[in-house]
């Protein structure tokens, strides 16, 4: 018998078995990071198109001034007609520090938009802007966030012309352009 023959036989059977345990360790590992990935995209779109349906019901009932209707209790329940709460907990369950940081100060931005619409200010009033105008930041931080981790394209307020990202050079009420009947 050639041992030579055996020994290298059962050294090229050990080293196939182990390359091919090794490949389907870094398939499987590879599917779990993409599906660990998707499901981020999906939960980090999920959250933020809460937090806008919440800020365009604010900002309805900043702008409709029912007297029929308690700002207050209004405001409250657009956070729960959004559902930002419950999506908020997926959100941070899977969020990655950086981003749940920057979602974080979404959220609590858009809080301090619901306190204030809650105690009665309209859309044009000084008080609505000084909270609205963070919270457009903390928007676009939190996107620029969610596109640096995704690895997607960063881009600047310069991006889309504008100074800044609050949106005040934009913001016809900030610059004086409304008239008392509009």
């Amino acid at each position: 018998m050639d041992w030579g023959t055996l020994v290298a036989t059962v050294s090229g059977g050990f080293l196939a078995i182990s390359g091919t345990l090794l490949a389907d360790r870094l398939r499987q590992r590879h599917e779990r990071d993409r599906g660990a990935q998707e499901r981020r995209r999906a939960v980090y779109i999920e959250f933020i198109a809460a937090v806008g349906r919440c800020h365009t019901r604010l900002r309805g009932i900043a702008q409709a001034q029912d007297p029929a209707v308690d700002p207050d209790l209004a405001a409250r329940a657009a956070f729960d007609e959004a559902a930002v709460h419950e999506v908020r907990e997926r959100f941070f369950i899977d969020a990655s520090a950086d981003v749940a940081g920057a979602g974080q100060a979404m959220f609590q931005q858009l809080r301090a938009v619901q306190r204030v619409v809650g105690t009665g200010a309209t859309h044009t009033s000084q008080a609505f802007h000084d909270a609205y105008h963070p919270y457009l930041d903390r928007v676009w931080a939190y996107r620029t966030a969610v596109r640096g981790e995704l690895k997607d394209r960063a881009f600047s307020p310069a991006s889309f012309g504008w100074d800044a990202w609050d949106g005040r050079e934009r913001c016809p009420v900030c610059r004086g352009e409304l008239t008392a009947g509009a």
